[in-house]
């Protein structure tokens, strides 16, 4: 089953756009209607770069968003190019594992907190001004993602977990600080059918994975009129992984 939805006249920033789930985002939005502004620390010319920035209704804008200048900056030309923002899309992400804790190094852990939950910071609080005057669904909308294995430990992978866990907290204290302005969701995906994710586990059932584009749809739906009661909620995305 699936949901048409009218982002017609809508401005949506897709973080970690260049991925296979950020560019399965950038697509569900464009597709829906949305003006979409996606957003990479990497550019076209990477190897691994998956979205298309010659199709209509997305717009393409390089930055870091580790750091506050660069996310400041996009934000700021988002707005001023499409006069305003709607929507926020935070995907970028990444995972690390394989080792226990005292025997994981400190730029790891930087790293994954980095990635996973400083970019969701630092693109929400400079985004929350302008979706502040959204009307959307009557307000603005982000949603992030955050893991089914951030709500527990686990062998391996604790820093990401963690990194996750904390993008849910910051999912939750946003929507209580902007009730009835801004909506904050997240969902938690299982394991992601990716490229990445085929390489590093080639021998898993890959058919009880999760598609981006069903994700994708879930985070659409997220942000519309449809959702306009949910907020500060960890939707499962985990199909039968």
């Amino acid at each position: 089953m699936s949901a048409d939805f009218n982002f017609g006249d809508s401005v949506v920033l897709v973080t970690g756009a260049g991925g296979t789930l950020g560019s399965s985002v950038c697509e569900a939005f464009a597709d829906a209607g949305a003006t979409v502004c996606g957003a990479d620390v990497v550019g076209p010319d990477d190897e691994d770069f998956e979205l298309d920035t010659d199709r209509d209704r997305v717009d393409f804008y390089q930055g870091d968003f580790t750091d506050e200048d660069d996310v400041a900056e996009t934000v700021e030309a988002v707005v001023d190019d499409h006069g305003g923002l709607d929507a926020l899309a935070n995907i970028a992400g990444t995972w690390r594992g394989g080792t226990p804790i005292d025997e994981t190094d400190a730029d790891t852990f930087d790293f994954l907190v980095d990635v996973n939950l400083k970019t969701m910071f630092l693109a929400s609080k400079h985004a929350i001004p302008h979706l502040r005057e959204s009307d959307l669904a009557g307000q603005g909308a982000i949603v992030s993602v955050s893991a089914r294995s951030s709500l527990e430990g686990g062998e391996g992978d604790g820093p990401y977990r963690a990194s996750k866990a904390g993008v849910r907290i910051l999912t939750e204290t946003i929507a209580e600080e902007n009730t009835g302005e801004v909506r904050a969701n997240a969902v938690m995906p299982s394991v992601i059918d990716t490229p990445m994710n085929r390489e590093m586990m080639p021998d898993a059932d890959h058919e009880k994975w999760v598609d981006p584009e069903d994700i994708a749809e879930t985070i659409v739906y997220l942000c519309s009129d449809a959702a306009s009661v949910t907020s500060g909620a960890a939707v499962p995305v985990y199909g039968e992984a």
